[in-house]
């Protein structure tokens, strides 16, 4: 007989989502299901949450990432093409970069909290003064920002934050997506929480903001607010009429929906107790290897003094990571590579870094990662008895 399955992520959504959601739609009087008045509430709602001035609710987090970056090039913020990222990260942090026409260049991870090398990022910012920096906060682990906050300023590098598998994680008691020009975030089935799919940008910028709800809806300027729709008329002498179907920029249809919206409200009530639930899993998993050995996991994983771990999956390398993958899928538990190991060894960086000249810097802690990294479950519903089966079979040596 089986044992019962471990999935790697649990549904955020429940029945009372549903029944809200259910309760809404049918009033006496049909909502407005797109572009009506909860998509700024709920946008309102995650702006405070992260303590910035504004959020824009987009139909993925890689869709969040595409208008971000895509604001970003018709800024005027940008000294050159050049956008450094680490080589772990998701694809879309690099593939969005290629799409737009970025010069990217990958750099190593560190094996403390998997986010880019510090070192290595320093002497790039020297070497090829790079326009931006996208800092990928990998499955909660929180990144060193005093430093990185520093050298971006010193270089003159603009700071943006992946923070799609970060929700809720704190450095120095604040949150993560609160330190950059832009900040990404996933709501994605599986993810902290979940509008079903969705993403979010987030930005303290004000005219960065009037792009991102341009370029979210095809270019034009109807979802800016009275004095930037003035402005952008009347800088291109557009009258009201003509206005409905002019387009400033090359835009895009990232929008959600607002039943998706509807949901993301009741979700932002339980970021805090999962994130707590998720702090405590990821305790636990340490305290569970240790245990059984240090040896088994070669990241030396902690929480500094006054950081929070939202840990959205637990990473471990371990040279023996064939063996105890198959014993996972053996004894019906999820497990995934450490996010993609090096995102250079990928069919796509293959086909377009020739054509395109794009750098890959050594990144050997990213080819470690890609050789024997993997990650098992961490999600609210996670219990002490799942977290000590699963630390068992990575702590054996069959």
């Amino acid at each position: 007989m089986s044992k019962e399955n471990i999935k790697l992520v649990s549904d955020t959504i429940d029945k009372n989502d549903i029944n809200d959601l259910v309760d809404w739609l049918t009033q006496q009087e049909i909502p407005r299901l797109t572009k009506g008045d909860i998509t700024p509430k709920f946008e309102q709602q995650f702006s405070d949450l992260i303590n910035v001035d504004h959020s824009v609710y987009v139909n993925s987090g890689s869709s969040a990432i595409l208008l971000g970056l895509a604001a970003l090039k018709y800024s005027k913020l940008l000294k050159n093409d050049k956008i450094v990222i680490s080589n772990l990260s998701w694809s879309t942090d690099v593939t969005t970069p290629i799409l737009l026409d970025y010069h990217p260049i990958l750099i190593d991870c560190n094996l403390t909290d998997l986010s880019a090398d510090l070192d290595q990022l320093e002497q790039v910012f020297k070497d090829e003064s790079p326009a931006a920096f996208i800092l990928v906060s990998i499955l909660g682990l929180v990144p060193d920002m005093d430093r990185i906050t520093k050298l971006c300023e010193k270089y003159d590098v603009i700071l943006i934050e992946d923070v799609c598998e970060s929700l809720g994680s704190k450095y120095k008691g604040r949150v993560l997506g609160n330190f950059g020009e832009l900040s990404f975030f996933s709501l994605y089935y599986g993810h902290h929480i979940s509008t079903i799919e969705g993403g979010m940008v987030c930005t303290n910028n004000a005219e960065l903001n009037d792009l991102l709800l341009s370029i979210r809806s095809h270019g034009w300027d109807r979802d800016l607010n009275a004095d930037s729709q003035s402005q952008w008329r009347k800088e291109w002498n557009i009258d009201d009429f003509r206005a409905q179907y002019t387009f400033y920029y090359p835009g895009m249809n990232l929008r959600s929906t607002d039943l998706q919206a509807l949901i993301g409200l009741n979700q932002l009530k339980k970021v805090e107790e999962f994130g707590n639930r998720r702090n405590k899993n990821f305790f636990q998993y340490i305290s569970c290897i240790n245990e059984l050995g240090e040896e088994h996991n070669k990241l030396k994983l902690k929480q500094r003094d006054g950081d929070f771990v939202s840990n959205f999956c637990f990473p471990v390398i371990n040279e023996n990571k064939e063996t105890i993958v198959q014993n996972l899928i053996k004894d019906n538990i999820e497990t995934r590579p450490l996010v993609a190991g090096s995102i250079s060894n990928n069919p796509f960086w293959e086909m377009f870094a020739p054509k395109r000249d794009l750098t890959l810097l050594p990144t050997p802690n990213c080819d470690l990662i890609d050789e024997y990294g993997f990650y098992v479950p961490n999600h609210q519903d996670l219990s002490i008895e799942d977290i000590q089966r699963i630390a068992n079979i990575i702590c054996s040596n069959k």
